[in-house]
């Protein structure tokens, strides 16, 4: 194994989107040839040490591993007012949200790595709204996949055909996607044609795959090892499935 990365800029195509937007691409190079790539979507905060790691075990199992950038410019902060600040705007502008999402979903297909009949993504926390988002765009993506994901329909998003299956990875105490989002998200989810599939984690919450989540810190917050460990279990062989 020989694990690379790379910081890539991109541009967000047609429409004014801001930009440039900045990820990192991470693969392994003993690997010959084009392979599956998975885009990784951020937390709130935007692209971290947390999502470049998930990007890295996605290249670890053969696949070439995207974290990408919502925000622009590649614009993160560690202050929590900051990054609910920057994350209000983008949730107060969901159609240029999906724009970034399928901005970088062509800047991965683009890449000479990339089989680009073979992509995914992952999304946490506000990321995983994000590439929900990007399904609902109908755009042509094997699977998308969150972590304690926030699952509301923008206003904005096309009435069309979900034509990527959908994981959800959810903690069924988490304050920000409450069961009436759930069922609501189901509903939605069935409507719209889409291969999706739910997996609710009890005694859970929001956050759980983030150990900086202290447990009873914040209500319906924390990191939960188990949950943890099977919801990446499931991923993995939800991108083994759709990408295969």
């Amino acid at each position: 194994m020989d694990l690379r990365s790379m910081e890539i800029r991109y541009d967000g195509g047609t429409g004014d989107i801001g930009g440039p937007f900045i990820g990192t691409l991470h693969w392994d190079a003993a690997i010959d040839g084009p392979r599956p790539g998975v885009m990784v979507a951020p937390a709130f905060r935007g692209r971290s040490e947390f999502e470049e790691s998930r990007a890295q075990e996605l290249a670890a199992l053969g696949y070439v591993g995207f974290a990408i950038d919502y925000y622009g410019q590649g614009w993160t902060t560690t202050d929590a007012a900051a990054a609910h600040a920057a994350k209000d705007k983008l949730d107060n502008d969901r159609a240029t949200l999906a724009a970034r999402m399928v901005a970088a979903l062509e800047a991965l297909k683009a890449h000479e790595l990339v089989d680009v009949e073979r992509t995914a993504a992952i999304g946490y926390c506000f990321g995983g709204k994000a590439v929900l988002d990007l399904a609902r765009e109908g755009v042509e993506i094997g699977g998308v996949a969150t972590f304690h994901g926030i699952l509301d329909r923008a206003a904005t998003a096309p009435d069309m055909k979900i034509v990527s299956e959908v994981l959800v990875m959810h903690g069924w105490d988490d304050p920000l996607a409450r069961p009436d989002s759930v069922l609501a998200f189901g509903q939605e989810m069935t409507e719209r044609g889409a291969k999706w599939q739910l997996h609710a984690y009890g005694n859970t919450g929001h956050a759980f795959t983030n150990p900086a989540a202290k447990p009873g810190a914040q209500p319906g917050f924390g990191f939960n090892v188990k949950a943890t460990a099977r919801s990446w279990r499931a991923l993995v062989d939800f991108l083994a499935e759709v990408l295969r």
